[in-house]
């Protein structure tokens, strides 16, 4: 046990010696240097030599499993400061014999994930000193359900750090495992268990190596921020703005102020060595612990010879002790902790909100006094407000490595785009140079990209480069960190939101199916039988065949003579009437019989091909395929088109169940669109919304979409880190 522990139980016994004239209690001392072996013997030896009744004190669950194995083969009721970071279903059974004065952890990293809602964190740092048996006592599972279940942020690297006691050079170790983690974009460090003395090298060295400073975040749980009383001014300097969560006490109780004053003399005295004499949450359970002892005991009429009893009346404890409310419920505090957030601040730690078990953030201590503050104070959570790392006040860290005009942040865009009106890659016509730094981007996405960048708080250095790849391939190049993000028209997939994170959708997305446009019967569609070309020479081969008959006939036929204005009409009406084989003209001229002869027979073929054509135009029309759906074109087994390096293919044959060798892929050059239909190489197309509404834009007459598909929208790409652009 610690120094504070020790004396916090020694004015506990001494207090029940003074009070007691027939019974006294005898407090043997045994230090394991928080070595579960050491433990294990020391209790044998308390056990076996000394005949203790009960056992107190193990600060780890390392210590205090070994000693309740011991402990519960000769029942003697142990007493624990610490809990498992997991209950087991089990304990009980296993170690009846075992009390425990703390809580799991479930509630500690659920305010852990609570603070990474708060701040948008999406990606943190997990650090922990291994222990003897080379685990994390179950905390970080703990961590990764909780910020799975609150935040949906997730843990991206794990810094194991070997026990201090196990390395020669502590300096060096630390180091070298912080390399690990200086690679990495996530700066949100939580420190989850480690030593005092791990502690003071960790933070020295991550000072030393620029990890604790602006827009980085660092949390210590209350394996640590419970000691912070005990650290000199030096050490707690190195933690400014390092978020401490503890577990809370009242510290303005009577019998607190009895005791810490109390306290105060008997610990500088006995230490006078130590700077910090303030009791800490060790103290107070410690001193709890003898009361617990004490007062079952006198319950039992000092008649300790069953240690069954002993242990019932222990369990059945029910006060108001230093730590807080004393009442077990399974071998263990009925009551969770209520955590206090405290917030390091130069040599010192300021106190912030209080973290409430099944309620969250709160400006009180409990959830009764909740109802004296407004119900806005209470939602709002945490308040704060926090001095981050690097003496950040105006706002909030980001909580990952920041691009900096050396290293600047890298935008994916993709050179195959659909339509050149997202976006448009071209060589710099100022610079001579046609390398990716030299090149202009354009369009509509680049525009909002930079408009977006400009609306920032902060600066945001960044470069475009380019990608000759399909879509997927760009998206993927995000996830691997080719990219730190990625623009253009991306759309968001729920495949792709497995692995990288977009932004709000700038705009709507899906796809439609796109169809020729069916044209209006128009007043002229009589003249579509023939070509204009065949109609110029039928009109040549009449007016040829009228002045032919009009040239044999008038110098002898009284019929074609008269007034120049009556042989033209008489004509003309001779050629019109002969159209329909009802001239009724008398010829005289062999050779004008021969002429109309054949000008009949022209005729005949004439007007039999042109109702033939108009029918067949106007039949046609009327009995081709009306396709309106997507099982039209499936059951007629028609041919369908969509672009090669789309989603849509996949869609199109998993979702919509068309086959293969119906899908038409085809380059994403807009000609290649019109051509397809044209040669009738295709009966729709498919296209996403945003490219439809361009090509309808411009072929309005021509084409029309039917039957839209929606999806999550157009957006930026990013990974997890870059969440907020």
């Amino acid at each position: 046990m610690g120094k504070q522990a020790i004396t916090a139980m020694k004015i506990a016994v001494q207090n029940f010696n003074s009070d007691s004239r027939n019974h006294k209690l005898s407090l043997q001392i045994r230090d394991h240097n928080r070595d579960p072996f050491q433990a294990a013997m020391a209790a044998q030896e308390l056990i076996n030599k000394e005949k203790v009744k009960v056992i107190a004190g193990m600060e780890t669950w390392e210590e205090t499993a070994v000693v309740a194995e011991i402990a519960s083969r000769v029942q003697v009721p142990i007493l624990s400061f610490a809990a498992p970071a997991v209950t087991p279903l089990s304990m009980s059974r296993r170690w009846p014999y075992l009390i425990r004065m703390a809580s799991n952890d479930s509630e500690q990293m659920k305010c852990i994930a609570d603070l990474a809602q708060k701040y948008n964190w999406r990606r943190v740092a997990a650090i922990y000193e291994d222990n003897v048996y080379g685990g994390d006592s179950g905390k970080l599972a703990l961590l990764s359900e909780a910020l799975q279940n609150v935040s949906s942020s997730e843990i991206e690297s794990r810094l194991v750090l070997p026990p201090i006691s196990s390395i020669s050079d502590p300096k060096e170790a630390v180091r070298g495992a912080l390399k690990k983690v200086q690679d990495k974009q996530s700066r949100v460090f939580i420190v989850l268990q480690a030593s005092l003395d791990m502690t003071i090298h960790l933070f020295t060295e991550a000072n030393r190596m620029g990890l604790v400073g602006k827009d980085s975040v660092w949390m210590v749980t209350n394996t640590v921020a419970n000691a912070l009383d005990s650290l000199n001014t030096t050490v707690i300097s190195s933690m400014e703005g390092t978020l401490g969560i503890k577990s809370y006490y009242s510290d303005d109780s009577s019998p607190y102020k009895e005791f810490s004053a109390l306290f105060r003399r008997n610990f500088t005295s006995e230490y006078p060595e130590e700077d910090h004499f303030h009791p800490s949450i060790h103290a107070l359970r410690a001193h709890d612990s003898i009361k617990i002892i004490t007062e079952a005991i006198g319950r039992l009429n000092y008649n300790i010879s069953s240690p069954e009893m002993l242990l019932r009346q222990m369990l059945s404890s029910d006060f108001s002790g230093l730590s807080g409310k004393i009442r077990f419920k399974d071998g263990e505090l009925l009551n969770a902790d209520t955590l206090r957030i405290v917030n390091v601040v130069g040599k010192k730690y300021k106190e912030l909100d209080f973290w409430l078990p099944n309620f969250g953030f709160s400006k009180t201590s409990s959830k009764h006094n909740v109802g004296d503050i407004s119900n806005d104070i209470a939602a709002e959570g945490f308040t704060g407000p926090v001095i981050w790392p690097g003496n950040l006040i105006n706002r909030n860290p980001k909580g990952w490595a920041m691009p900096s005009n050396q290293e600047p942040m890298r935008i994916g865009v993709p050179t195959k785009t659909f339509f050149e009106k997202f976006v448009v890659i071209k060589d710099d016509p100022l610079n001579g140079n046609s390398n990716d730094k030299n090149m202009r981007y354009d369009g509509f996405s680049i525009e909002l990209f930079r408009l977006v960048v400009d609306h920032l708080n902060y600066h945001l250095p960044y470069e475009f480069v380019p990608h000759d790849g399909v879509y997927d391939d760009l998206i993927n190049g995000v996830y691997n960190k080719t990219y730190d993000a990625a623009v253009g028209d991306l759309t968001i997939l729920g495949n792709r939101t497995e692995y990288v994170e977009f932004t709000q959708p700038y705009a709507e997305s899906g796809f439609s199916m796109i169809v020729p446009a069916k044209q209006e019967e128009s007043t002229w569609m009589f003249t579509k039988p023939f070509t204009w070309e065949m109609w110029m020479v039928t009109a040549a081969s009449f007016i040829y065949t009228m002045f032919i008959v009009w040239f044999l006939e008038h110098p002898t036929n009284p019929e074609f003579r008269g007034t120049l204005k009556d042989q033209i009409s008489n004509t003309i009406w001779f050629a019109f009437s002969t159209l329909f084989f009802s001239h009724r003209a008398n010829i005289q001229s062999n050779l004008t019989r021969v002429v109309v002869v054949l000008w009949l027979f022209v005729v005949f073929i004439l007007t039999s091909s042109y109702t033939a054509s108009l029918s067949s135009l106007l039949t046609v029309r009327r009995l081709e395929p009306n396709v309106t759906d997507i099982q039209s074109l499936k059951s007629g087994n028609l041919k369908v088109g969509c672009v090669d390096d789309s989603f849509i293919k996949k869609y199109l044959e998993e979702v919509l169940g068309f086959r293969s060798g119906n899908i038409v892929p085809f380059g994403n050059i807009e000609a290649n669109y019109i051509q397809k239909f044209e040669n009738n190489t295709i009966d729709s197309l498919f296209l996403e919304r945003p490219y439809e509404k361009v090509f309808l834009d411009k072929y309005c007459k021509k084409y029309t979409a039917i039957n839209t598909y929606r999806f999550g929208g157009l957006g930026f790409v990013s990974n997890i880190i870059y969440s907020h652009l």
